[in-house]
Formats: C-alpha cells, sequence, structure tokens
C-alpha cells in the first residue's frame, strides 16, 4: 500500500481538506468576512479537480492500486457530506432544499453498502455511468456556488443557481441510485443461482 504514488497522495490530500473545509466555514460563521467564503470555495474546487486527476494520472502511469481504489470513494463521500451539512449549518441549504440533499447522501450510504455487499460475494461491482459522471460535476457545481452564496459578484444570482443546480443533482441521483440498485440486485440474483 504505497502512499507515496501521486495518485494517492492527491486522494489522500482530498480527504485533509475536509477538515480545513469545515473550519472554514465555521469562521465565516464566527467572523462574518466574505473573503473566506471565497477561500473555501477555491480550496473545495481544488479538492474536486483532484476527484478526476487522480484516477486519471493512476491510469495514465499504472498506479492503480488495492489502496486507491479504497481511499477515492471514501474521499469523495466525506468531501460530499461534510460540505452539503456544512452548508446546512451556515444556512445556505434549508427548507425544501434539504430534499435533494438528503436524496443525495442516502444515495451515497446506499451506493457504498451494495458495492461492500458485492465485493463480499465477488460479484462484478458497480462500475459508474456516463449520467452519473454527469450528477458528480452538476452536484459538485451546487456545492461550490453555494459555499460562496451571498458572498458572490453584486448582481448575481449565485445562491439561487446553487439552488437550482443541487435540486437538478438530487433528480439526477435518483435516477443513477435506481440503475445503480438495479445492477446490485441483478447480480445479488445471479450470484444466489449460481451458489444455489
Amino acid at each position: 500500500m504505497d502512499l507515496s504514488t501521486l495518485p494517492n497522495i492527491l486522494t489522500l490530500s482530498r480527504i485533509v481538506a475536509v477538515p480545513v473545509l469545515v473550519l472554514l466555514l465555521f469562521c465565516e460563521i464566527w467572523f462574518g468576512h466574505w473573503w473566506i467564503a471565497w477561500v473555501a470555495m477555491f480550496l473545495f474546487v481544488a479538492a474536486a479537480v483532484t476527484d478526476y486527476a487522480d484516477g486519471a494520472i493512476a491510469r495514465a502511469a499504472g498506479q492503480t492500486s488495492p489502496l486507491g481504489r479504497l481511499m477515492d470513494p471514501i474521499a469523495d463521500k466525506m468531501l460530499v457530506s461534510a460540505c452539503l451539512l456544512m452548508l446546512v449549518e451556515v444556512d445556505r441549504i434549508e427548507g425544501l432544499a434539504v430534499i435533494p440533499t438528503l436524496i443525495i447522501l442516502m444515495r451515497e450510504i446506499l451506493v457504498a453498502g451494495l458495492r461492500e455487499y458485492l465485493a463480499e460475494i465477488q460479484a462484478g461491482g458497480l462500475p459508474s455511468s456516463v449520467l452519473a459522471k454527469w450528477k458528480t460535476g452538476i452536484q459538485m457545481t451546487a456545492i461550490g456556488f453555494l459555499i460562496v452564496g451571498p458572498h458572490g459578484p453584486p448582481n448575481w444570482p449565485v445562491l439561487q443557481i446553487g439552488l437550482a443546480l443541487l435540486w437538478i443533482a438530487g433528480g439526477l441521483t435518483v435516477i443513477t441510485g435506481y440503475e445503480y440498485a438495479r445492477s446490485a440486485l441483478a447480480q445479488i440474483a445471479a450470484s444466489v443461482k449460481k451458489s444455489g
């Protein structure tokens, strides 16, 4: 388990960014400085970029590893979950906008559980679809807008754009969650039939 390869360093940096982002968003509450939200947003964007970069570099350099396959989805879920919960705490997400947030968080738990079970029965796993990649991109963009929120450029509806994108991401989450569940159940049924 080599922690010194660039893909694994990028993945671990995403995990390290999580408590820093949480602290920055709390600092925005405590001190109210607009620039704190922008620092948090740039850190989030950098962390989100590593989500794409670590896998691409690992494949190109032939540095894929069991550690990387384990840590990458964990880092993603930590980053997204922590940011969404903090955005609720700082009142960027409130009211009905909590619904797509809950959908996204529940889907992350569902997919993690299904992947763990499929690994246990040595099934084929859950490959990411094109729609799931779109969902991730829209979700990350929504979070970036929501982190900046009311501190965006004057006369720009930054918060409203972020909330609209969050709802779109929530809708895509339902679709991709259903696709993952259907695929997983088919593999589980095939495994049961094979063992029976």
